[in-house]
């Protein structure tokens, strides 16, 4: 069983650490108004300009948040220190949330980026001491800037999003979830278990047309992820057994079965070791939501396991790769059990 261990967190953050301030290539998600909105995207965006895009920045942020907190003897924390004394600061952020406030910014990285922001407001809420404490001050407003924006946003989203790419809404909503139970942020956390019950709460046996071609979440078993977060165990159950009534017998099988990656320098078809690590990830939060007697739970570690061991070679050796996977890692190995 491969679990995240010092020299594998060692590697992790090393990779994390050789993009989040790299520029080119970059993937800018705006829309222009006007000739005066083109800008590089270091003064677009002060603190999250590399890593590809914004969003992989940001989360990339999050992994070595996450690292220095597990990890605080890592050879590679005092260059994650030094990263956050020096990007982290009121006045980066700052200007990362007037961005928010730009003509047609409104759906400025909906909603996968909107988690992960909060993803990475909650980890730095897990620092008591050093760096990460600080940097948890000065990323507070914009923090609070996007959970605003769910709040503003999920009443009014009747629809859930099923896809398997940064649409989806049950992955961002769990991460939302996390944030508001991490900052005491009870109306929010009350949207988000409402809002989950709304838009999955009746689904019954999940047919799992899946993996699509580009996906690297699992739309079944990101919602399931996000149930098992929002329901006590009773219900949990209930609702599981309702939606994925096949499962301890290994039907669906496509759920079981590691996409293939046929060309990790094509940055789509590389999405697929991501599909491979979120589905880890996602069972491994399912298994933990089940008594252990439940029947299904054993086949959900196992795949887990299998998931896992199929992509975690994957995550450096290509940029379309290696700007994102290393954080898909992290989040299936700490929900390893």
């Amino acid at each position: 069983m491969t679990r995240l261990t010092p020299d594998l967190a060692e590697r992790l953050s090393r990779i994390a650490l050789s993009h989040v301030r790299r520029e080119w290539p970059h993937k800018l998600d705006q829309v222009l108004t006007g000739e005066d909105d083109l800008s590089l995207p270091r003064q677009l965006h002060p603190v999250f300009f590399g890593s590809f895009d914004w969003h992989s920045c940001v989360h990339s942020y999050w992994l070595l948040a996450r690292l220095l907190r597990l990890y605080p003897k890592l050879e590679t924390a005092p260059q994650i220190s030094a990263l956050f004394s020096d990007m982290l600061t009121p006045q980066k952020l700052e200007a990362e949330r007037a961005y928010l406030n730009r003509p047609m910014s409104a759906g400025f990285e909906r909603p996968y980026g909107w988690g992960w922001a909060l993803a990475l407001g909650a980890e730095l809420q897990r620092h008591e001491t050093g760096e990460g404490a600080r940097a948890a001050e000065a990323y507070r407003p914009l923090a609070q800037a996007f959970a605003a924006r769910f709040k503003a946003y999920l009443p009014k989203a009747t629809y859930p999003v099923r896809a398997g790419v940064h649409s989806n809404t049950a992955f961002a909503l769990f991460h939302a979830a996390e944030f508001a139970g991490r900052t005491g942020d009870a109306d929010l956390a009350s949207l988000c278990g409402e809002k989950a019950r709304s838009w999955y709460g009746g689904d019954v046996d999940a047919q799992a047309w899946e993996p699509d071609g580009d996906a690297f979440l699992s739309p079944v078993l990101t919602e399931a992820a996000l149930m098992a977060q929002v329901l006590d165990t009773p219900a949990f159950c209930t609702w599981f057994d309702a939606f994925l009534p096949r499962l301890a017998a290994g039907d669906p099988e496509t759920l079981f079965t590691p996409a293939f990656v046929s060309d990790r320098t094509d940055g789509k078809i590389a999405h697929l070791d991501g599909l491979n690590l979120s589905r880890a990830w996602a069972q491994f939060e399912i298994a933990k939501a089940l008594p252990g007697a439940h029947p299904a739970a054993g086949r959900l570690k196992a795949s887990g396991e299998q998931h896992l061991a199929s992509a975690l070679a994957e995550v450096e050796g290509d940029f379309m790769g290696e700007h994102w996977l290393a954080s898909f890692a992290v989040l299936a190995l700490e929900a390893a059990p």
